[in-house]
């Protein structure tokens, strides 16, 4: 594993390399980060601003949502991965906004984990985004760039992983932290093609440096 020192090179050289990493969920206010969120589960940004750029023009408020048929809405999100269980969970958020929170979403993460379809990591985004609490929410990119670079264990659980993170990062750098984070794993040490041969923290990588030895054997075994 990486030493805190090593650590803080990989954040300061991800810095340099994503300067304008941000959430790339587009929304208007909280309400509408808390569904994009709900509906980023297992599902890119990319496709999430899709549908929301309709949704969000049909419905505004926690009211609207459980106004309409469930059916309805399932149709209005069909396009995204587990649809029928996230509109199921979307109705039952916005009733207990309605019913505990007057219709506001909740500033304090353990209450936000609370409603129907909102863990750990969907808390941390909304009030690390929302309303500037630090916090590291740790979602694949994070996972896997935290285990190939040696942040943490390779068998560390989610939430070991984002104590770690938290541990040997500033606490006001914890936000925008996250943000490079994702850009790095999303753009750049990806799931399936991670760009290793070009990669400034190849030389502190233990994941890069065995996917390049493969590659040289494989090259000279080739030859």
């Amino acid at each position: 594993m990486l030493t805190k020192q090593q650590i803080r090179y990989c954040l300061d050289e991800m810095a340099k390399m994503f300067p304008n990493a941000r959430c790339e969920l587009v929304h208007r206010n909280p309400f509408e980060l808390l569904i994009a969120v709900v509906l980023s589960a297992q599902c890119t940004d990319a496709l999430v601003n899709k549908v929301t750029k309709r949704l969000f023009e049909k419905y505004r408020t926690p009211h609207d949502y459980i106004s309409v048929p469930l059916e309805e809405l399932e149709q209005d999100i069909r396009s995204i991965g587990l649809y029928r269980n996230k509109a199921r969970n979307i109705q039952k958020l916005c009733a207990m906004l309605i019913d505990k929170y007057n219709g506001e979403v909740p500033r304090d993460r353990d209450e936000l984990m609370k409603l129907p379809g909102v863990g750990r990591k969907t808390a941390n985004v909304v009030v690390s985004v929302a309303f500037g609490v630090p916090a590291i929410a740790v979602d694949t990119h994070v996972e896997r760039v935290s285990k190939r670079l040696g942040f943490c264990r390779w068998d560390a659980s989610v939430l070991e992983v984002e104590k770690t993170l938290m541990k040997n990062i500033p606490k006001e750098e914890w936000s925008i932290t996250h943000h490079r984070m994702i850009f790095f794993g999303r753009y750049h040490c990806k799931a399936q093609a991670p760009q290793c041969p070009v990669c400034p923290l190849l030389h502190l990588c233990r994941e890069g440096k065995k996917r390049m030895r493969k590659r040289e054997n494989e090259t000279t075994s080739g030859g």
